[in-house]
């Protein structure tokens, strides 16, 4: 009887393996990369000359943008695949980075900025495509810690960036730094991507003419809003809380995001075990509730020591929110997971909009703890949201 030797090729586990190991480097390259765009925004200010005005408008435009970019990354991803989209993309918000700091007039920066949004939109869908895809593929919860090295990286390059700033370094040989080190990493990982099966041809004819229904994916995109204004008020809004509510220092001011980032990336990074032993729903519900704990400490601080405390335990309850709300939606539609992904992406973008412009419009109206109770109400309601994350039971999970 003739034997026939196994096809040349890594195995199924190596491929997985490769795939998660690329994947870790992405998130953390575009956490980096991130961060070393949003650090230096007074550098920035000062470089192109803008107003507090211009600079509000030109910054809202890049989730804006970055929306579209997710929404035409959706539609490319299921004609070429996610992998393919994400290869091309990642290294174009890496690149255009060092335009940002080569330029000196308003228009040349609004053209970078279009660039970035569009390929950073592409990028954020994608690569959270690849993580739904590589967990389903593991059968277990680990796309807590993609997003922990998303935290890592965004602390690496607020790092570097800080010491840049201290040490005077022009914007634009730290932004050719950046692109003569990320570039090379991205290019090299890209091709280690998990590659999607061929979708299947639908037995029912008319399912191709169907759209998506947007309906089963409502709770989900309410609880991807809910997360992201409670991300956007202690990113924009922490440092300015401390000092004018809670009579903080302007130097210590800076330090809760700092502690908001430093938690959010270690309860990320032990978070899919605790997804693995009591299950998605219950650790989106416990998160929810740690969170609005946290906004409710803050909101009562009598000083600015309590006012960190309560960054803190905001950054372990929200930090489990985002993630798993990619998972659900991979979940609910597995054969339309990718054009999920990208739905509910948008959201990041519209949370980031919604969420400065309120509570400092509430704020500006009453007081800043009254402000702070709008996302402390948002985070409590995904808790009855978070049925909608397993509606049809969880799978069992690694004990």
């Amino acid at each position: 009887m003739q034997v026939t030797e196994p096809a040349a090729g890594p195995s199924k586990d190596q491929t997985l393996r490769r795939a998660r190991f690329s994947l870790l480097v992405c998130f953390l390259v575009q956490g980096a990369s991130f961060a070393l765009l949003v650090t230096r925004i007074p550098a920035i200010q000062r470089r192109y000359d803008m107003g507090d005005g211009t600079l509000t408008a030109v910054l809202s435009v890049v989730p804006i943008v970055a929306g579209v970019g997710s929404v035409i990354a959706g539609s490319l991803a299921k004609r070429y695949g996610s992998h393919t989209v994400l290869r091309v993309s990642q290294p174009v918000v890496c690149a255009i980075l060092l335009g940002v700091g080569a330029g000196d007039r308003l228009w040349q920066l609004a053209i970078v900025l279009f660039v970035f949004g569009l390929s950073l939109g592409a990028v954020d869908a994608t690569m959270n495509m690849q993580g739904v895809a590589i967990q389903a593929r593991e059968g277990r919860s680990i796309m807590l810690g993609f997003h922990a090295s998303y935290s890592l990286g965004g602390l690496a390059g607020a790092g570097v960036a800080g010491l840049c700033a201290w040490g005077d370094v022009a914007l634009v040989w730290m932004y050719a730094g950046a692109v003569v080190l990320t570039v090379p990493i991205v290019l090299g990982v890209g091709a280690g991507y998990l590659r999607a099966d061929a979708a299947p041809v639908a037995a029912d004819p008319d399912k191709a003419g169907r759209g998506l229904p947007w309906g089963p994916l409502l709770p989900l995109c309410a609880v991807m809003t809910f997360a992201y204004i409670g991300d956007s008020t202690v990113a924009n809004w922490s440092a300015v809380y401390l000092e004018k509510v809670l009579d903080s220092s302007e130097a210590f001011a800076t330090v809760p995001y700092i502690a908001y980032m430093i938690t959010t990336l270690v309860g990320r990074g032990v978070g899919d075990l605790g997804v693995r032993r009591w299950g998605m729903v219950n650790v989106v519900r416990g998160g929810a509730v740690v969170a609005a704990a946290g906004f409710a400490v803050v909101l009562a601080a009598p000083h600015a020591a309590v006012g960190l405390l309560g960054f803190v335990i905001l950054g372990v309850g929200l930090c489990v929110l985002v993630p798993q709300t990619f998972v659900a939606g991979g979940r609910q539609s597995p054969d339309d997971a990718d054009e999920v992904v990208a739905r509910l992406n948008i959201f990041n973008y519209a949370g980031f909009l919604i969420g400065t412009p309120l509570v400092g419009g509430i704020a500006d109206l009453a007081s800043f703890r009254v402000a702070m109770l709008v996302p402390l109400v948002l985070v409590l309601a995904v808790v009855p949201l978070a049925r909608a994350f397993a509606p049809h039971g969880e799978p069992a999970h690694d004990r």
